[in-house]
């Protein structure tokens, strides 16, 4: 019986030796399933960067020209000349009649033009490539329609003002490219044909006198 003391006692050792381990071991394990290594969340990537697209390049715009247009009506019962200069117009409507108007106003970029004249009178054009000029006069309730190539001297637009005897002379005409003349004379405000100027020199008889037509520019 006393031996059996001592072995229990080793045997009891043993035992817990024994429980220990294993309790060690279940910790162990418990504790690294229980750690997991987070990763770091991945940063959202920029997004691209957009650029704006370029603007495309405008188009250029051909100057307008300083030069002089002439034609007519496109019902034939008048003429029409335009003068440009440095973007700016005078024009001169005359059916070699009684009826006529000088008109002034500026000229658009795109060639583009609306002129104005005493009584209302209105000339709307559009100047095309440089080579003529279409558009619309509308004087005294008429509506015309017309084309005005350019005028290579001497045809083109004349004007002569004059005091003759106390009467005063103010004449238009307008010198197409085939030689004719349309032009209106008013003397002391009444209108009448007026009588062909030398297109070399713009000189014109008027009542005895002697009086030269110049060409007309803004």
């Amino acid at each position: 019986m006393k031996r059996s003391g001592p072995l229990l006692t080793l045997l009891a050792g043993l035992l817990l030796g024994l429980f220990m381990l294993s309790l060690n071991a279940t910790t162990g394990e418990k504790k690294s399933s229980a750690y997991v290594e987070e990763s770091p969340s991945p940063k959202a990537s920029p997004p691209p960067t957009t650029r704006p697209p370029s603007p495309s390049p405008s188009p250029s715009k051909s100057p307008v020209p300083n030069a002089d247009y002439a034609g007519r009506t496109d019902d034939d019962s008048s003429a029409v000349a335009v003068s440009l200069r440095d973007g700016r117009a005078i024009a001169y409507f005359c059916d070699g009649r009684d009826k006529e108007s000088w008109l002034k106003g500026d000229v658009e970029d795109d060639g583009s033009m609306k002129l104005t004249g005493k009584g209302g009178a209105e000339l709307n054009g559009t100047l095309k490539q440089g080579k003529r000029i279409s558009g619309t006069v509308d004087i005294g309730g008429g509506h015309y329609t017309f084309t005005a190539d350019k005028a290579i001297k001497p045809s083109g637009l004349y004007r002569a003002t004059a005091t003759v005897r106390s009467a005063k002379f103010d004449g238009g005409w307008i010198v197409l490219k085939d030689g004719t003349q349309v032009g209106i004379l008013t003397k002391n405000g009444k209108p009448s044909p007026a009588p062909e100027i030398d297109p070399a020199t713009g000189t014109v008889t008027v009542d005895g006198e002697q009086l030269t037509a110049r060409p007309v520019t803004p």
